[in-house]
């Protein structure tokens, strides 16, 4: 069993690289790459967090056909806990189109499949119980479980002991806290990028948002700034958290996730909230090293390569 469990959104990325614009109808662009990798949020964080050598398990839902083995393969060898993965013969595993641009920025085409399928009964409760903290990544991507589902589910994991974190998507939907808000209460951690904070609160500024977010009794506020590393916020305290510098960027897909794992490992280890950010800014620095989550490395090579010094 794991001391984490992802519960969320498991995709199967076709990943193509590098995607200038789309080619006209009917018409060929010739491209350096295309590979298939994990994806969705709750997969590439859990494969992350196996690969700096958590005990992870995992819980959604994957179709019984390619897509679906795969994912259960790199998950299986990232050494992850998959019995509470739920396989559906009547669904199709979700996937997603990643165009990969010059810069290293991404655009998608996503088809939801077992990710839309997940109910709240088909939780595995007893993997939640046995862990130390519970992470749900990503809200607004899971349309079974965001909103009340997501709030009832969490609240019966605090209930047990269990640690709460919630990271979320960007809702294409325009729905944002009106499915958010039922959660926000059962949330010990929250870590929204940038971008989606702005677009759940309105506000502009980092500490003005978190302000907002601790309002609803989060414990801390993580908020994640991409290539500016991070800002976080507690009751107590706040931090600015500047990113490592990556030598070369080769893509940034999965950087969000991966920034997420390296908090959760570190909070496993219960390392204070600073010296958390900056080993979450460090697993996100080798992500975009590679490509998708293929950078991550073991705990111990991770703080070699970036040491954290406090």
């Amino acid at each position: 069993m794991g001391e984490v469990v992802c519960l969320g959104q498991f995709t199967a990325d076709v990943v193509v690289t590098p995607v200038a614009a789309l080619p006209a109808q009917g018409k060929a662009i010739f491209v350096d790459d295309i590979s298939l990798t994990n994806g969705g949020c709750a997969c590439n964080t859990a494969v992350a967090l196996g690969r700096l050598g958590v005990a992870t398990s995992v819980i959604g839902k994957v179709g019984c056909d390619t897509f679906g083995d795969f994912l259960i393969g790199v998950m299986d060898r990232a050494g992850l806990d998959t019995h509470a993965m739920v396989r559906d013969p009547s669904v199709h595993t979700s996937a997603t189109a990643v165009l990969i641009d010059p810069e290293g920025e991404r655009s998608f085409l996503h088809f939801s499949g077992g990710n839309a399928r997940l109910s709240e009964d088909e939780i595995d409760y007893e993997t939640i119980r046995r862990a130390k903290v519970l992470h749900v990544a990503a809200a607004f991507l899971v349309p079974g479980l965001d909103g009340e589902p997501m709030a009832r589910v969490l609240s019966k994991a605090r209930k047990m002991g269990v640690t709460t974190s919630l990271d979320t998507a960007w809702d294409a939907r325009g729905r944002w806290m009106e499915l958010l808000r039922p959660c926000l209460a059962e949330a010990d951690v929250f870590m929204p990028s940038i971008e989606e904070s702005r677009a759940l609160s309105g506000k502009e500024h980092p500490a003005q948002i978190a302000e907002l977010f601790l309002d609803y009794g989060i414990r801390a506020v993580v908020i994640k700034l991409g290539a500016d590393g991070c800002y976080a916020r507690t009751a107590e305290a706040e931090y600015y958290v500047p990113a490592f510098k990556v030598e070369k960027i080769v893509d940034t897909l999965g950087a969000g996730d991966s920034f997420a794992a390296g908090f959760l490992a570190a909070t496993v280890k219960g390392w204070p909230l600073r010296r958390a950010c900056r080993f979450a800014n460090a697993v996100g620095a080798c992500c975009v090293g590679d490509k998708g989550t293929a950078g991550i490395r073991p705990f111990e090579d991770v703080m070699k390569l970036y040491p954290m010094a406090d």
